[in-house]
């Protein structure tokens, strides 16, 4: 007897959020974590190596304060009563990887 497992490809170069809700992709769901993060209300540096899922986090803290719950279907914090989705809260966002770091005018 022959069984098929289907086995989702890895997010290689994915770095929004966004692109991850089709759920085509393996996906660690860390949504508890952030959830914890955020309820301490306290600055947070985040320090990691390079390649480590930065970009993605920050994309990911970006849907849940803009209130995209359709994008959180499925994960911990879409549960029921987990997360206020009719709050949303203005979201700056700085992406250093823009900058010209030959041009200090740039």
């Amino acid at each position: 007897m022959e069984s098929t497992v289907t086995v989702k490809p890895l997010p290689v170069g994915i770095q929004e959020f966004p692109d991850f809700a089709p759920g085509n992709f393996v996906y660690v769901d860390k949504t508890q974590v952030i959830h914890q993060l955020v309820q301490v209300k306290c600055p947070y540096f985040l320090a990691r190596p390079r390649r480590f899922g930065k970009s993605l986090l920050i994309s990911t803290l970006e849907a849940l304060f803009q209130g995209k719950q359709e994008l959180f279907k499925g994960l911990w914090i879409g549960k029921e009563g987990r997360w206020d989705w009719s709050k949303k809260h203005p979201v700056i966002r700085l992406d250093m990887s823009l900058v010209d770091r030959k041009d200090p005018d740039r």
